[in-house]
């Protein structure tokens, strides 16, 4: 359930309660694909970088271990050691990222495994399978992601399929959640709007899914390549038509300057792998601006990688250490890394908590808007 607390202007404060504890919003989602951080990071270190809620990928999941074995450990939760609120995509952005090996047909899509080529087929019922399986705390619907640019008309069609998809997806999981042996008999579902940069098929397309009174709304299909103004222009065209007192979740953004361009415009709820990626490459984000730790400038630099920072890597350990351990190929590197850039975003969120707590968020937004996405 989402409680509203406050308004300024399109931006919203708030708390979401799950059965796996409430999340203090606007948050972002600690992405672990399959079941943990990349660049050596576990559930347990998620609670020192300030983490609320951990992200696993359905898709990569269902594959290996398989939904089945991990059902059998006792759901993610028990799996992976986390305790927090877990979302789980639906396996739908994965199945349509592999355009050659897929076919969509009514029922769902038919495709190969990306790690042995063996056939598989994933439809609404069977995501929700998969998910309530997981047990995790949020389950996504199971929804076809178009590439941009897509043409009007298979745009359309598009929604249209999502749609009746989503409305598969509600019935299966209210059978699942009734079930005896369901791990997390209070499962939620998220449905995802969808529409290419096609203004009139967002907004219509949202308008249909609202009244399917879900609990939670996500935006889909943007951040994959289009111009990022198109992005801002579609969330403000579509927010108007969001539920306001159900939690709105931009899925896959985005940079620092991305998410406070979105909070602004009334988004709640945000993932990206972007952090840790970037960290795994020595990209590192300040309050100045990224950085490259690699850069010879710092082989000397006694400073931690952001002297406002209180992450453990910070604490610890200077910028002329950490370019070592990359020149030496230790996996070190990428831990301290990973651990500093998820400690960013995550601190980010509570700073933009804090502003809009203290109505100061417009303050906030100007002062950091740019500069955190400059690269130094």
């Amino acid at each position: 359930m989402y409680r509203l607390i406050k308004k300024c202007g399109n931006a919203r404060r708030g708390e979401f309660h799950t059965v796996h504890g409430t999340v203090q919003t606007p948050a972002f989602m600690n992405v672990a694909t399959q079941g943990a951080i990349k660049g050596g990071v576990s559930a347990y270190d998620l609670k020192d970088i300030n983490c609320q809620v951990q992200l696993c990928n359905t898709y990569h999941l269902h594959l290996r271990p398989t939904d089945k074995l991990v059902k059998e450990m006792g759901g993610l939760h028990k799996f992976t050691g986390w305790d927090g609120p877990i979302l789980t995509d639906s396996g739908g952005f994965q199945v349509f990222s592999l355009s050659s090996l897929r076919k969509i047909k009514e029922e769902g899509v038919y495709f190969s495994s990306h790690i042995d080529g063996r056939k598989i087929f994933m439809g609404p019922e069977e995501s929700m399978q998969i998910q309530s399986n997981l047990g995790s705390t949020i389950a996504m619907a199971f929804d076809e992601c178009v590439e941009n640019p897509a043409k009007y008309e298979y745009s359309k069609q598009s929604c249209e399929r999502t749609t009746r998809w989503l409305i598969r997806c509600k019935a299966e999981m209210e059978r699942l959640n009734s079930l005896p042996d369901t791990i997390n008999k209070k499962q939620m579902l998220f449905g995802i709007n969808q529409g290419c940069t096609f203004d009139d098929l967002r907004i219509e397309h949202m308008k249909e899914i609202a009244k399917l009174d879900l609990d939670g709304y996500a935006i889909g299909g943007l951040a994959v390549g289009e111009p990022k103004e198109d992005m801002y222009r579609i969330i403000s065209a579509v927010e108007p038509y969001m539920p306001a007192d159900k939690i709105r979740y931009l899925m896959g953004v985005g940079t620092p300057g991305n998410i406070l361009e979105a909070v602004r415009r009334g988004v709640d709820l945000f993932d990206c792998v972007m952090p840790s990626r970037n960290a795994r490459h020595g990209h590192l984000f300040t309050d100045e601006g990224i950085i490259n730790i690699n850069n010879k400038k710092y082989e000397k630099d006694g400073l931690p990688i952001d002297p406002n920072c209180n992450c453990p890597t910070c604490q610890r350990h200077s910028r002329a250490y950490i370019r070592h351990l990359f020149k030496a190929q230790e996996i070190l590197a990428m831990r301290l890394c990973v651990m500093h850039n998820l400690y960013f975003y995550n601190n980010l969120m509570i700073r933009i908590r804090e502003a809009l707590d203290n109505d100061t968020f417009d303050e906030f937004y100007n002062k950091y808007v740019d500069r955190l996405d400059t690269r130094i």
